[in-house]
């Protein structure tokens, strides 16, 4: 039978069991995989369950604009609900977010406002702030305030936990998710708790959020709240979807742990998910001690890493905040022993530059003079040339040459090699104790990475 509309496939996801990052960890470990859902995140079920709600209640009415400061996710779920049953839709975000999630938005109809990230949530420039001002000055519109809305966790309550249970067939042991505005989490904890109050629930956190020393203490201490990279989950306030009473443990992860287990994933489970997904699996494996061969470990996976090309998974982007492993210059060419480095004199034609490319399938020369760069040549930059005059192999190499490489100690990190490698520039050389000069490209950079 088919649905009728896009918002009857919400819900219902598969639960699929991890394998290899998990291999050394006592029982089974589960993936909740919701990027499945319509919109690509779990929001999508409470972002629904909102909407149905502030119908039934009488606060949204035919014509209405609905309005939400969302990261990308619970917007996309209200943006899709919002198509069907004909409202508009405001979104007010941080610049914090990813450009994917904005654009996913605007793509689907919603207007998109960005609030900066790095201010208090009732500084009026706050996210939070704008969308709720907008509530009340647009007519006919609802500011959902999935935070504090409780319509979020009773959507858990109703779906998420029920599914869990039944696709467990009863046995989870401990279940484990990010904690953000609270709805998934606790909802889904309140319905396992009735049917088994022995589960352990586990809330991952980030460092610079204030709900880990909430939960320990039951005060907000504004001390514990700096500034962090990891989208959708962490909190620098405490949303009334929180119910702590359910939940036996708050475990904090870093912003790096997260991205590069998110990387795992992807690499060793064949699941592409975002950056809560990253989190929520290396704050399991902080916590692996506490686990036995009984045990049966559910893991929420919230959305696709479709959201976060541009960021966890850009190698660029990784090395800007060392979030990948450390290597140097000298690490990458230490296999290159008694290699000399390719060049071409300025004298000599392109043909012959090509000649070179070509034998040693490379894509970027130096041009050198008695051992001084003074430029270099690139595949790309001479077929550029070579497209708009197609007898310019017989020109010398000094006529067609693009700016010298730019040259870095030899024990540069990887991460500032990364830096200087764009589109426009393609390498960089560096002197070795020898006086010898070696060249790295931004291939080089990749395959050590992947090691």
């Amino acid at each position: 039978m088919w649905k009728k509309n896009v918002l009857e496939t919400i819900g219902h996801t598969p639960m699929i069991q991890l394998n290899k990052i998990t291999k050394d960890l006592p029982g089974i470990v589960l993936a909740k995989v919701d990027y499945f859902n319509p919109g690509n995140s779990i929001k999508d079920r409470m972002a629904l369950k909102m909407v149905e709600v502030a119908e039934q209640d009488g606060r949204l009415k035919p014509g209405g604009t609905i309005i939400e400061g969302t990261s990308g996710n619970t917007g996309m779920g209200l943006a899709l609900a919002a198509c069907v049953k004909g409202y508009k839709c405001i979104f007010v975000t941080t610049d914090k977010q990813s450009k994917e999630k904005a654009d996913i938005l605007k793509a689907v109809g919603a207007e998109v406002i960005v609030c900066p990230t790095n201010v208090l949530p009732e500084d009026p420039r706050s996210y939070y702030s704008v969308a709720k001002r907008l509530g009340k000055e647009i007519p006919n519109s609802v500011y959902m305030n999935q935070y504090d809305n409780l319509a979020n966790r009773q959507a858990h309550y109703e779906s998420t936990g029920p599914e869990i249970w039944e696709q467990t067939d009863g046995k989870i042991t401990h279940f484990v998710c990010t904690a953000g505005t609270g709805g998934t989490i606790t909802g889904t904890a309140m319905y396992l708790k009735e049917k088994n109050p022995d589960i352990k629930v586990w809330a991952i956190d980030v460092y610079g959020s204030l709900l880990t020393n909430y939960y320990k203490t039951g005060k907000i201490d504004m001390s514990f709240v700096h500034p962090y990279i990891s989208e959708g989950f962490g909190e620098d306030f405490v949303p009334e979807n929180y119910d702590m009473r359910v939940i036996d443990h708050f475990e904090q992860v870093t912003d790096k742990d997260g991205a590069v287990m998110a990387r795992r994933i992807a690499k060793e489970e064949g699941l592409f998910c975002g950056y809560s997904a990253g989190s929520c699996l290396q704050g399991l494996m902080q916590l692996k001690d506490q686990l036995d061969e009984n045990s049966v470990v559910v893991c929420v996976f919230h959305d696709h890493g479709s959201r976060y090309v541009g960021k966890i998974y850009n190698d660029q982007w990784m090395m800007e905040r060392g979030f990948l492993d450390v290597k140097s210059f000298r690490d990458i060419v230490s296999g290159r022993a008694g290699k000399k480095l390719i060049h071409v004199e300025p004298e000599q034609t392109v043909s012959e530059a090509v000649e070179l490319m070509k034998k040693y399938d490379i894509e970027h020369i130096p041009v050198m003079t008695n051992g001084t760069q003074v430029g270099s040549i690139s595949e790309v930059g001479l077929f550029l040339k070579v497209f708009h005059n197609a007898d310019i192999k017989n020109a010398t190499v000094q006529s067609v040459m693009e700016p010298p490489f730019p040259v870095v100690d030899f024990c540069a990190p990887v991460e500032k090699i990364g830096a200087l490698i764009t589109k426009e520039n393609g390498a960089v050389l560096a002197k070795d104790e020898k006086g010898d000069y070696h060249i790295v490209t931004k291939y080089d950079v990749i395959q050590s990475l992947a090691k």
